[in-house]
């Protein structure tokens, strides 16, 4: 008698787990419901955030955090540190936006994105709570809100020792400062950019990005315009935080390189990075102050593995090499403050060399400002349509503006015409540079299409000189 009452438990049991299987999203759904997600567009308030959390048991409360937020520069920092942390031995777990090529790049744990099946049973859990929620009255989580829940419950269930977040948008208001656990709160470069949702002076908008200051957290700042330091001194002031500057003008000895750069950093001398441009120097020195602190606070990194993380760190379009013969360049560059330092860039690296840009920008950017900025170190401008139907600018619009300030343009009707318009320009001239720039939005599919005509390329050569 009892072994059978166990046997038909057992067989009830099997079948709750096959129906469960059944039930369960696989990965062509999980990607429709993302889809899916985007017409609840973005709103800011963590009202909705915090009940989805609860919903889900909290699990953001069970994990340690460095926030970082600013306007440029806060995805490099951020790179930094988890690729350090997790060189020093910790599981780290890294949250990003957006994704440059591939959905499940906003999820990774030492630099590994998630599986299909993990991304699958995690947006399961949180898609069941906000259809809840939804037919409870409650709004319904926006695609940022669902996708910060999954990043949570994926990195407890992969007991991270500490979790590098990007914030989304500004600081205050955004979905990822539902956290209270933060121990470093961190800000790279802070300029104007979202002016109609962060406010339209450098004040307002620190303002919102301080509000990712936690009591007592320690807090790390780039050097700022001083009414942007005001902000975050005060801030930092009012939650009893200790406060320090990553003053990049300390950085000594600096050399560029077309493939390595090297400075010094009060204690830390020679330090190599592999992330190319001028700006990146300011970045790794945010990101060594950031260490200094998860050091005091009992994660310590090694020196030797804090240089073997800084020099292995990557970071997928941002003045990023991704093709050679040619060079070629992606970078997000898609506001004032990081068009300025990628012309910056540009002076140093490739001074008299023939430059052919690659341009897509959406519409609610400062895209006239980025124009100025760059254009004239150009030869030729390429322009293209991002894929955001509802912001993109039209690449027909974006030359249009262009030829005010440039008259060498051509408009491309996709990412790969762009590209093999820019490789015809481009010739057999070794010494040109192709630079694709603006909304990361294109970037991917832009990557992609290099690397496969790299692809095809080398097989060609290879079978050639075969035959």
């Amino acid at each position: 008698m009892g072994r059978r009452f166990a046997g038909e438990r057992r067989s009830t049991a099997a079948a709750e787990r096959r129906g469960r299987e059944a039930r369960a999203v696989n990965y062509r759904e999980a990607m429709a419901y993302a889809e899916e997600l985007r017409q609840y567009g973005t709103v800011m308030g963590l009202a909705t955030m915090r009940e989805l959390c609860a919903r889900l048991g909290n699990p953001q409360d069970q994990l340690k955090f460095v926030h970082i937020a600013g306007t440029n520069g806060k995805g490099s920092v951020l790179a930094y540190v988890s690729t350090a942390l997790s060189a020093g031995g910790y599981r780290v777990g890294r949250y990003i936006s957006p994704a440059v090529t591939d959905y499940r790049e906003r999820f990774q744990v030492d630099g590994r994105i998630i599986t299909q099946s993990a991304l699958c049973h995690n947006l399961e859990q949180v898609k069941n709570a906000a259809e809840a929620m939804a037919a409870e009255g409650l709004p319904h989580p926006t695609a940022f809100e669902v996708e910060t829940a999954v990043a949570f419950l994926y990195f407890l269930e992969k007991q991270c020792d500490i979790v590098v977040l990007e914030t989304g948008l500004g600081g205050a208001q955004d979905a990822t400062n539902v956290i209270d656990t933060t121990l470093v709160a961190a800000f790279s470069s802070i300029s104007m950019d979202h002016m109609d949702i962060l406010g339209d002076t450098p004040e307002k908008i620190a303002s919102v990005k301080a509000g990712i200051i936690k009591n007592k957290c320690y807090v790390i700042s780039a050097r700022q315009e001083p009414e942007v330091m005001k902000v975050l001194r005060q801030a930092a002031l009012v939650h009893k935080a200790k406060f320090f500057t990553a003053d990049v003008s300390r950085a000594k000895n600096v050399r560029y390189g077309a493939a390595r750069q090297h400075f010094s950093y009060d204690g830390y001398k020679d330090m190599e990075v592999t992330m190319l441009g001028r700006f990146q120097t300011e970045n790794a020195v945010v990101a060594l102050e950031v260490l200094a602190a998860l050091g005091k606070l009992g994660y310590p990194v090694a020196e030797e593995k804090l240089r073997q993380g800084f020099a292995e760190t990557r970071w997928p379009g941002r003045f990023d090499v991704i093709g050679k013969k040619p060079l070629f360049i992606a970078d997000g560059a898609h506001n004032e403050d990081a068009s300025l330092k990628l012309a910056e860039s540009i002076r140093l690296y490739f001074t008299g060399r023939r430059i052919i840009y690659i341009m897509g920008m959406l519409r609610d950017k400062e895209y006239d400002k980025v124009i100025r900025n760059t254009c004239e170190l150009a030869e030729h401008i390429i322009t293209v349509t991002p894929p955001v139907p509802e912001r993109a600018l039209h690449a027909y619009e974006l030359a249009q503006a262009v030829r005010e300030y440039h008259d060498s343009v051509t408009v491309a009707d996709s990412v790969q015409e762009a590209v093999e318009i820019a490789y015809l320009l481009a010739g057999q001239d070794k010494e040109c540079v192709i630079i694709a720039f603006g909304s990361l939005s294109y970037l991917g599919e832009l990557m992609n299409v290099v690397e496969h005509r790299d692809t095809i390329r080398r097989d060609s050569h290879g079978r050639s000189e075969e035959n």
